[in-house]
């Protein structure tokens, strides 16, 4: 049966090629991003099934907007995957600029959250969907040079543990452990490195059914996709 699929951080990497995923799939995907002309590419690549659209996940209201859009035209979402995030450039933390640490926590554990507050009332009203929020494996282990990632990537683990216990039955939340791959965000920690990891689109290739796979019976569980 189609599943009605929203996916933050669709302008590239992950987001990009789980939505391609979802469609080829035969899902409906609304997805967003903060480049306006990769929005205007994928729109015009799949068309009015589907909608995508330019939202800074960190403001509310743009978020708030959004949703209402979503819910107006498709009703609650069976799948809500907050992917989108920023990651500093490696640095000692007491080097990592002020603006760009408030970057990384805004868009990390604000924009997850005000994806939450708009489109789980409606989710939790009709007492079903999933939650997938994206962690790392820095959201379960650290590194040096990426303290502020690390912050909010444990910070995302423990507020979806949390929101687990929190939810009626029969609905889900997983803080999701996507694994290493070669994308912009891991060119930046690893340089030439990120070459011997899988790419996006093969990644999805395992990711997308994976995620389609997750139920109510996976509530509160820390996994991570099995590549």
């Amino acid at each position: 049966m189609s599943k009605v699929i929203v996916v933050t951080g669709v302008t590239q990497g992950l987001g990009r090629a789980m939505a391609a995923g979802f469609i080829q799939a035969g899902h409906t995907v609304a997805g967003c991003g903060r480049s306006q002309s990769r929005i205007d590419e994928l729109s015009q690549q799949y068309g009015d099934a589907h909608l995508f659209s330019a939202v800074d996940i960190a403001n509310h209201s743009e978020v708030q907007a959004w949703a209402e859009n979503v819910l107006d035209r498709w009703g609650p979402p069976d799948l809500l995957i907050n992917n989108a995030a920023l990651i500093n450039e490696n640095a000692p933390l007491w080097e990592v600029p002020v603006d760009e640490f408030d970057a990384v926590i805004d868009v990390n554990i604000k924009g997850t959250a005000n994806t939450i507050r708009n489109f789980l009332p409606a989710m939790i009203e009709r007492e079903s969907g999933v939650v997938v929020n994206f962690s790392s494996g820095w959201g379960r282990s650290t590194s040096a040079d990426v303290a502020t990632y690390c912050a909010t990537k444990w910070a995302i683990e423990g507020l979806t543990l949390a929101l687990a216990q929190e939810l009626p039955r029969g609905m889900a939340a997983i803080p999701l452990n996507p694994g290493i791959i070669n994308t912009e965000m891991l060119q930046s920690c690893f340089g030439s490195q990120a070459q011997h990891y899988p790419t996006a689109k093969e990644w999805a290739e395992i990711s997308v059914p994976f995620l389609l796979g997750l139920s109510a019976k996976h509530n509160g569980q820390q996994l991570s996709v099995p590549l």
